[in-house]
């Protein structure tokens, strides 16, 4: 017996992309695809991701459940880990102090510096998205990651809310856009997205083509992808990315 993937998605509760994604690194081929193009599973997939699962449960990434299913020294592997969870542990206590820092500041004491409220965050994640960036679109890339470094290196806290803040109004007006059907090239979309490239240009400035990948980066990058989700489903960030791109198009 064999599944497509949006039934083995269905069931399992992950997404289709990450099913492709599981593929694409060799982690959890489908048994075949399809003369449609579709993939398609049997109880052997279906049992490797349940086991999937279950490791990632237990906080292992993608590259040790690999090593793990596919017969490395499950001692060696699990002595590892325990080593990262201590060092994670370290992180998140770290971590908790900046929180902690942040609400004695909001209840009137004396002000974090901008520095510290990063202070335990993973920053070797933040060096996968740039490394990311860099492989996805060149060496060109790495400039644009050195000039909002050097853009934001003397950000106030004051400065970083009114960041924040301003994106998630741009994102909550094209929520709004989208849900209501608004055209992608539609001046009230596109004046939208004036302001969005704007925003982005006060910690790095996009050219036409960067500023089409970063739409693509909101479509292809599930750590993205999550800031455009609206009620009740839909494709809320491939029609922001098919705006972004008109905009580079016709103004950049």
């Amino acid at each position: 017996m064999a599944w497509s993937i949006a039934q083995v998605a269905r069931m399992s509760k992950v997404t289709s992309r990450t099913l492709r994604h599981y593929d694409s690194i060799g982690l959890l081929p489908p048994a075949w695809i399809g003369g449609n193009g579709y993939r398609y599973y049997e109880k052997e997939q279906v049992h490797r991701l349940q086991q999937i699962l279950l490791l990632r449960d237990l906080g292992l990434g993608l590259d040790v459940v690999a090593e793990v299913l596919n017969g490395t020294d499950q001692l060696t592997v699990l002595r590892n880990h325990h080593r990262w969870l201590r060092d994670e542990r370290e992180r998140l206590d770290r971590l908790a102090d900046t929180v902690a820092r942040t609400i004695a500041e909001l209840e009137g004491g004396d002000e974090v510096k901008l520095e510290e409220l990063f202070d335990g965050f993973d920053a070797k994640k933040q060096e996968r998205h740039e490394a990311e960036l860099v492989e996805r679109y060149g060496e060109g890339a790495r400039q644009h990651i050195d000039d909002s470094k050097e853009k934001m290196k003397g950000w106030t806290r004051a400065d970083a809310d009114r960041f924040m803040a301003e994106w998630q109004d741009i994102a909550r007006g094209l929520g709004e856009l989208y849900t209501a059907g608004e055209a992608v090239d539609a001046p009230r979309t596109q004046e939208l997205v004036d302001r969005h490239y704007r925003w982005i240009c006060l910690s790095w400035t996009p050219n036409r083509e960067s500023y089409k990948g970063l739409g693509d980066l909101y479509v292809d990058s599930d750590e993205f992808r999550v800031n455009f989700e609206v009620e009740g489903g839909g494709n809320m960030a491939e029609w922001t990315r098919d705006a972004m791109a008109h905009y580079a198009d016709t103004r950049l």
